[in-house]
């Protein structure tokens, strides 16, 4: 019977590992290599905002005394006298609360995907520039998915940039036909959303 109830005992932590041990505490301080990686995310998000177009920096929320410390590092031209300011920047980024953080991370991250829009729409505009100058058949298709823009100046700044091509001469025209192809995107109807997903393609042979 002793043997049984030892078995019993034993099988008990078998099944059930840990079940008698003592809880997880959130609470218990982060590790040394933690702490150091915590800190040197925040380094990395003032670096960043230090990095920013102005108007950009400007819609980021923060506390004054973090705005101030990055302004005043942008305007520092000596390598040392930039990393010791941009130090105090991460100073100040190791004092904000968790929300505080959470709310610079998230601007940051919606300037990216901006980007990331913008870099997409830009090389949409090239394609669809490409495909004008190589195939007369591709401005009937875009004429039909851009309906607003006008037939004949598009078509005579077509003419005009294959033939300065031809003759070497500066791209005038070819940076004119981006310039109406951006016009013509901007103005659609569906905006953005149908010049990101309205890839043309090359016509069949």
């Amino acid at each position: 019977m002793a043997a049984m109830t030892r078995n019993t005992r034993n099988n008990s932590h078998g099944r059930f590992p840990g079940a008698f041990g003592p809880e997880e505490d959130d609470d218990l301080p982060k590790s040394k290599s933690q702490r150091k990686r915590d800190m040197t995310e925040l380094q990395d998000l003032g670096a960043e905002l230090e990095a920013l177009a102005k108007d950009r920096l400007a819609r980021v929320p923060m506390p004054e005394s973090l705005s101030d410390a990055v302004l005043a590092a942008r305007k520092i031209t000596s390598h040392e006298g930039k990393r010791r300011q941009m130090q105090f920047v991460g100073k100040i980024m190791r004092s904000l609360d968790d929300d505080e953080v959470a709310a610079i991370r998230a601007a940051l991250e919606g300037f990216k995907g901006t980007s990331k829009a913008e870099t997409a729409k830009m090389h949409l505009m090239e394609r669809w520039r490409d495909l004008l100058l190589a195939d007369d058949a591709m401005l009937t298709k875009f004429l039909g998915e851009h309906p607003g823009i006008d037939v004949q100046s598009v078509r005579n700044i077509i003419r005009n940039a294959r033939k300065e091509k031809e003759l070497g001469k500066p791209p005038k025209y070819y940076r004119e036909l981006f310039q109406a192809i951006k016009a013509a995107l901007e103005s659609d109807d569906d905006g953005d959303e149908s010049a990101a997903s309205d890839t043309p393609k090359e016509p069949e042979a």
